[in-house]
């Protein structure tokens, strides 16, 4: 047995519907690029929406907004765990005190200027520390420590001590 008030729900329902659609399509439409309105510009064309980073990008050479654009596809191409990890560390950068961060840069802008050997010799040191196992890493970073208290004549005398311990091997 069928449900008598189903088909007059069906037509009411697409009598709704129906009006809802010639509502909608009877509204003007809005004018496009062609009739005088300017198209609205891509996300990705439209640059930083920060005005200090509009400034910024505004200055930069063209050189400078290529290398940009192209570290954005690079970072779009990361999977996500990546992308974490570099928010992460942007943030703590960020919180750095500008007295830190500046510093860092100096050190950054002279490792830089390294000829190329010296940077890949420092770049396979820290892998191999970041290698070692946890407690080794820790005796080397109190030496390290100790060695940044001493004196530069204790530093000087520990250095020829090592290259004579070398020279007996």
């Amino acid at each position: 047995m069928r449900a008598r008030w189903l088909p007059p729900l069906v037509i009411g329902l697409s009598l709704l519907a129906g009006g809802a659609l010639e509502f909608a399509w009877c509204q003007p439409r809005e004018p496009g690029p062609r009739e005088g309105r300017e198209r609205e510009p891509a996300p990705r064309e439209r640059g930083p929406r920060d005005p200090e980073a509009r400034e910024r990008w505004q200055r930069m050479t063209p050189e400078e907004r290529a290398e940009a654009r192209e570290n954005l596809r690079r970072y779009r191409a990361m999977p996500p765990a990546e992308r974490a990890r570099i928010m992460d560390d942007l943030q703590r950068w960020n919180e750095l005190p500008e007295s830190r961060r500046k510093e860092l840069q100096q050190d950054y802008d002279r490792f830089q200027q390294l000829p190329s050997a010296q940077r890949e010799r420092i770049v396979r040191r820290h892998q191999q520390f970041e290698a070692l196992p946890s407690e080794e890493r820790q005796r080397v970073m109190r030496n390290w420590e100790r060695w940044q208290k001493m004196t530069p004549e204790e530093r000087r005398a520990a250095r020829e001590r090592l290259h004579r311990e070398r020279e007996t091997r």
